[in-house]
């Protein structure tokens, strides 16, 4: 092993640790009655002030792509399932149970993408192909890992629970705390990762008609945030729900929106040099971070369902991560023998990231 694969290793260990913090700083905020809506919104404005000016002198000079009516309806889109959508879902999921539950859920990525996949005909599916076999397997894993932390807690290991009294879902509960809020909270973070899962599906068309990665990330963290505002206004019609009014939600703010540029030039880095299944590896990391973190500082409430389903989770991941290594394996042997003929493919399996840069998700 190079000094190269010594970089890459630390870099994407790094983005393990920074997405960790951001995760707990803004559970801290969250549990300060912060809204989470409004922490979306703030986010993402600091988020494009970070990455705007890089993406527009990156175009300065140059017209080697426009933004025409498609790309920008498929970026409006994008903006909405992969980024309002899916941080909305994911606060208000991480206001509601612990946050090794959250990240534990988030690994599920891989596998909703593969069924998403095959649905819109991404993806082939053969019963008698041990690969195929392997992306099926490692699905159910997963989704049976996810079901066990949301239906069965089992006994409590540690610490206390925290509940986050700004919640729309907590405040609307004629049931109040107790499992409501846990199978609520699991369910919203299934729904972001199922958002995650489809923004990922529509990576493909717009890097057809708008290939520049960096414009279009700009483009739609400007774009969330006008729609996260929007959002907030409906839902949030007091002006004081906007108000930061302690240094920690401030600091999560903009540490959130650094997260997001920081871990976006990291990972795009890393995949460039090493490919998406090196990246996708490293996810699991942050689940482990948190957990212990989480327990240490915060006294986060720790249960049995919770460790056995987010240990079923990342089992499954790696089951799923192991059938796309063998695709990647067999479309480089396909190409060596008719390259023609699987140039399509290839460019799907290889060029696309498997996993993106992580929303709080």
């Amino acid at each position: 092993m190079g000094f190269e694969d010594y970089k890459t290793i630390v870099v994407m260990v790094g983005c393990q640790f920074i997405y960790s913090g951001m995760i707990l700083s803004v559970r801290a905020a969250l549990l300060e009655d912060l809204s989470s809506r409004v922490l979306v919104v703030y986010r993402q404005i600091i988020a494009t002030l970070l990455i705007a000016p890089f993406a527009y002198f990156s175009r300065r000079g140059t017209n080697s792509c426009r933004l025409n009516w498609r790309s920008f309806w498929l970026i409006f889109l994008l903006s909405f399932v992969g980024v309002t959508a899916n941080q909305n879902a994911n606060f208000e999921g991480l206001a509601l149970v612990p946050s090794s539950v959250a990240t534990a859920i988030g690994n599920l990525a891989p596998a909703i993408t593969f069924i998403m996949s095959y649905i819109f005909g991404l993806e082939k599916v053969r019963l008698r192909n041990s690969r195929s076999v392997a992306k099926i397997m490692g699905t159910v894993v997963c989704v049976s890992g996810a079901a066990a932390m949301a239906l069965y807690k089992g006994p409590k290991l540690l610490n206390m629970e925290f509940l986050h009294s700004n919640s729309l879902f907590l405040q609307s509960s004629h049931l109040g705390q107790g499992q409501y809020t846990w199978l609520v909270g699991c369910l919203l973070l299934f729904g972001g990762v199922c958002c995650l899962s489809f923004w990922l599906i529509l990576q493909v068309p717009l890097n057809a008609c708008y290939p520049d990665h960096l414009s279009s990330t700009a483009w739609i963290c400007l774009m969330s945030a006008i729609q996260s505002g929007l959002l907030t206004l409906i839902t949030e019609p007091n002006i004081n729900s906007w108000k930061l009014n302690s240094r920690l939600q401030l600091f999560s703010c903009v540490y959130a929106g650094m997260t997001s540029a920081i871990t976006f030039f990291a990972q795009a880095w890393c995949i460039s040099r090493k490919g998406p299944l090196f990246t996708a590896m490293f996810q699991p990391l942050s689940t482990v971070i948190v957990t212990v973190l989480a327990c240490i500082f915060m006294h986060e409430e720790l249960y049995t369902g919770s460790m056995i389903g987010a240990l079923a989770v990342i089992i499954g991941l790696y089951i799923v991560l192991w059938g796309k290594s063998k695709d990647v394996v067999y479309v480089k042997q396909e190409t060596t023998l008719n390259p023609h003929e699987v140039s399509h493919i290839c460019k799907i399996d290889l060029e696309e990231p498997l996993l993106p840069d992580k929303p709080a998700n």
